[in-house]
């Protein structure tokens, strides 16, 4: 509302007049005239730093699984990828670059490799690794098929219809979410017009031909997390969008570190925006919080949820608050 108090609480008769002025610009009258960058900044709130929970969440028995058989221990991994980013200074300049470009905090994408060579794969030896993988996966000829259907053909069933609107084919994130929440809720597990369809998510079922049910390279990304950001990626980068018919250019961008770290920080940035649009608060100074969200995935119903539930604050899972309670030793990276 314009009243006659300036800044500080300081009179002041042209401040009143321009906020009058621009109310009647807007064709407000004056008692309904409030400034709007700052009823804007008001609506979205600051998540604090630091995690919620006391104590680190419970930790999946898959992740403990894997680091058992690798005869290792958390702390070890956790150790050893931190040494290996320590080391790479190449690696680490590359990382600072892409997240300016992304606008993001580098500690977002160093919190998200941590995460995952901590907990979901066995450790990182070196960054070098993975451009010697990505090399070697660049002769190998694979289509993103089931049972001989390329994932192109099969979505053309009328079960995703509601897929074919135009603003949902405008955006590959969109696009890509539809197909797979109609093969969850359609056919996995399911027998539809007599065929039986394996009780997998779309990801295993379509995109993992050659080790199915694992992520790939640096980020540890799937080949549909992948196709669903080339649009925020394309957008951002020198990178041509990708399609699922050029699924030798998708394992590419999902191996190569050079390619990897823009769909990581588009990943990134994607959750940070879900949270300010849909759940009203800024997480952008959580890297525990995004590093939740990268490992889950799907941000912008998780953002839904959280409106929902009426929490005061978004939690970390096990993932995240390893990042937050490491914060200071990813800081010393930077």
């Amino acid at each position: 509302m314009c009243t006659k108090t300036g800044l500080l609480g300081v009179p002041s008769q042209l401040l009143f007049t321009a906020c009058l002025l621009a109310g009647l610009l807007l064709g407000l009258a004056p008692q309904q005239f409030s400034f709007t960058q700052s009823a804007q900044a008001q609506s979205v709130r600051v998540v604090p730093e630091g995690n919620r929970y006391k104590s680190q969440p419970k930790i999946p028995y898959a992740s403990s699984r894997r680091t058992s058989a690798s005869k290792s221990s958390y702390d070890a991994k956790f150790d050893k990828v931190l040494a290996v980013l320590k080391r790479d200074r190449r690696l680490m300049s590359s990382i600072k670059r892409v997240a300016g470009r992304y606008g993001i905090d580098p500690i977002h994408i160093i919190g998200a490799i941590v995460g995952e060579h901590t907990y979901n794969y066995d450790t990182l030896d070196s960054a070098q690794s993975y451009y010697v993988k990505a090399l070697a996966y660049a002769g190998i000829r694979f289509d993103f098929e089931l049972e001989g259907e390329h994932v192109d053909v099969f979505v053309e069933r009328p079960q995703f219809d509601r897929c074919r609107k135009d603003h949902i084919q405008n955006s590959s994130d969109r696009r890509w979410s539809c197909y797979e929440n109609v093969w969850n809720s359609k056919f996995r597990g399911r027998r539809v017009e007599g065929v039986r369809y394996p009780k997998k998510n779309f990801n295993e079922a379509f995109f993992q031909p050659l080790y199915a049910g694992q992520s790939f390279g640096l980020g540890q990304l799937s080949p549909l997390t992948v196709l669903k950001m080339t649009d925020r990626v394309s957008r951002q980068s020198n990178f041509r969008k990708l399609d699922a018919k050029n699924s030798e250019a998708v394992y590419k961008a999902t191996m190569d570190p050079n390619m990897s770290l823009h769909y990581m920080a588009a990943i990134i940035q994607d959750a940070i925006a879900a949270y300010k649009s849909v759940g009203k608060v800024d997480i952008s100074n959580n890297p525990g919080l995004t590093a939740t969200l990268y490992n889950l995935g799907d941000p912008w119903s998780r953002a839904a949820k959280f409106r929902r539930t009426g929490q005061s604050w978004p939690r970390e899972n096990y993932y995240g608050w390893l990042v937050n309670d490491k914060i200071e030793d990813l800081r010393g990276l930077l």
